[in-house]
């Protein structure tokens, strides 16, 4: 059986189901009688002159006119340097932006042993490897001196 508790909660949830049912559309969510595009021409200001929308226009011309406005000398001059960063040459591929991190060399001297199955002798050798598995990069301006 259901308890009471149960029975309370299904019922207010059957009484909100039936009361939003009943309820129109046009009570809740009523309609004007401006379309989306009156809607969108005033605040864009392409409509009524004044208000917010003609103010909005305003700034989005100012904002145009500022991006459109012509070189100056001094931007002329710094261009090339601003973009001499960014263009690949054989420079900035010898001078990697990205340097790579110390990776020490290190010597190890193997003895002479015995190896295999049929212990086969190996003469003593010398070989090299990095102290790290992988090469390491360091960030563009984390490492500045050579190493």
């Amino acid at each position: 059986m259901l308890s009471s508790l149960t029975k309370g909660v299904a019922l207010v949830f059957l009484v909100a189901l039936l009361g939003g049912c009943a309820t129109s559309k046009e009570d809740l969510l009523p309609h004007g009688d401006r379309s989306m595009m009156d809607i969108w021409q005033q605040e864009t200001g392409d409509g009524v002159v004044g208000g917010t929308g003609q103010m909005a226009h305003r700034q989005l011309l100012d904002a145009r006119q500022s991006l459109r406005r012509p070189l100056t000398h001094g931007d002329v001059q710094v261009a090339p340097v601003q973009q001499e960063r960014y263009t690949r040459t054989a420079r900035n591929e010898i001078y990697r932006q990205f340097q790579r991190l110390p990776n020490p060399d290190l010597v190890m001297y193997v003895y002479p042993h015995l190896a295999g199955t049929d212990p086969v002798p190996v003469p003593g050798y010398t070989t090299v490897f990095p102290l790290y598995q992988r090469i390491q990069y360091a960030m563009p301006g984390e490492r500045v001196e050579d190493y």
